[in-house]
């Protein structure tokens, strides 16, 4: 199965966020407030703004003179947010920033958004609806099978989107002061996850042990890769923008917990 080709077909699309089923004050972006506004002149070329967005910008590269339409320039601007709050944090994240990333002066982002508040909010839901979809045990019939493809889909997620994963890990840094709502929607959806664990516990298919404690120790193995991506690179021998070979961590990860759990691959 490959995991990283499940993980971004389940991942919400830029121009549409994923909002079902987040919490009620978690609202999506509208896009530009109505009546818009004209078009804004871009300060370098004299031409109007709406020449001045690329499809789906890489989130260091400045949008491009080409047709931009609402969702390509709510892309751009997504894509920006994502770098900068998973740098910086909201606290240190700045509009000015988020619009010089996406290639937009100030006043064009906020015909877009209404502050960095609400696009934070729901980067931060994606992530965490995301996770909620992905890291999911779909049978558990199978201890080895469903911790095998948990421990993998986990990685190829920390590896694959760094940056959405690190804007999770900067909120805990900062407090986690923005996952108050969240946190009882967590446990109830790990308690579900320790439910079909201690199933197996008790009817002897693995050793007994605490299972919320067996999936942060997944958790923290994985995230890993994500939050020490720099230093996972140079311990490995790696170039900055190498791509890390996943196969040999993950096999390494699956038979650690595995044996660990006493459970037989």
């Amino acid at each position: 199965m490959n995991h990283a080709r499940m993980l971004r077909a389940s991942m919400p699309a830029w121009h549409a966020p994923m909002h079902e089923g987040l919490p009620s004050t978690a609202r999506p972006l509208q896009g530009p407030r109505t009546p818009p506004p004209p078009p804004a002149m871009n300060a370098d070329s004299a031409t109007p703004f709406a020449s001045t967005a690329q499809e789906m910008p890489a989130p260091d590269g400045p949008l491009s003179r080409a047709r931009p339409g609402r969702e390509r320039i709510m892309a751009a601007i997504r894509t920006a947010a994502v770098t900068e709050f998973s740098l910086h944090g909201l606290k240190g994240t700045s509009t000015q920033a988020i619009a010089a990333r996406a290639g937009l002066t100030k006043p064009q982002l906020h015909y877009y958004i209404v502050g960095k508040e609400e696009l934070y909010e729901e980067l931060l839901m994606q992530v965490l609806h995301a996770w909620k979809v992905v890291f999911s045990f779909e049978d558990a019939s199978d201890p080895a099978t469903v911790l095998g493809d948990y421990i993998r889909k986990k990685l190829d997620h920390a590896i694959d989107s760094p940056e959405m994963s690190r804007i999770f890990t900067r909120e805990i840094l900062d407090g986690g002061r923005n996952l108050d709502r969240y946190w009882p929607n967590a446990r109830a959806w790990t308690q579900k996850k320790v439910d079909i664990i201690n199933g197996w516990i008790a009817r002897g298919q693995m050793r007994p042990l605490d299972a919320r404690i067996l999936l942060m120790h997944v958790w923290a193995m994985t995230q890993s890769y994500a939050d020490y991506a720099i230093q996972t690179r140079v311990m490995l021998g790696l170039p900055p923008d190498a791509p890390i070979d996943r196969e040999p961590i993950a096999r390494e990860l699956v038979a650690f917990v595995l044996n660990g759990c006493g459970i037989k691959a």
